[in-house]
């Protein structure tokens, strides 16, 4: 390019920024900083205490994950030992049902409804 073309153009380009300048007025244009740093403020602000929240429920987490992996499964061992008790009790009954009719009254001898809830299942 000539120097002279690009002497044209910066010329151009300074004109056009100084219209640009009388469309806005300096106040709004600071105040608008001034309110985007505050924002920006606030939102480091909320940042930091989110990070010490996610900190502290990390170390929380940490703390407890043990135990309640370990009760976890001692409530599943639970489940399973009480399952095998009550196919037991139920065998038995059967057996003295066979041996003895009479032992339990007659409502007593039909099929017994599991009214448990079913806690593996989502609701």
């Amino acid at each position: 390019m000539e120097e002279q073309e690009k002497e044209t153009i910066k010329e151009a380009s300074k004109e056009i920024s100084r219209e640009f300048r009388t469309l806005i007025n300096k106040n709004d244009l600071d105040s608008l900083h001034q309110q985007q740093h505050l924002i920006l403020g606030r939102i480091q602000d909320s940042n930091a205490v989110l990070t010490h929240f996610n900190e502290y429920s990390e170390h929380c987490f940490s703390e407890v994950s043990g135990d309640f992996a370990r009760n976890t499964r001692l409530l599943r061992s639970m489940k399973a030992d009480l399952e095998y008790i009550f196919q037991k009790l139920r065998s038995m009954k059967a057996k003295l049902v066979a041996t003895y009719p009479d032992a339990f009254p007659d409502n007593s001898k039909g099929e017994v409804l599991d009214l448990r809830p079913n806690l593996e299942q989502s609701s």
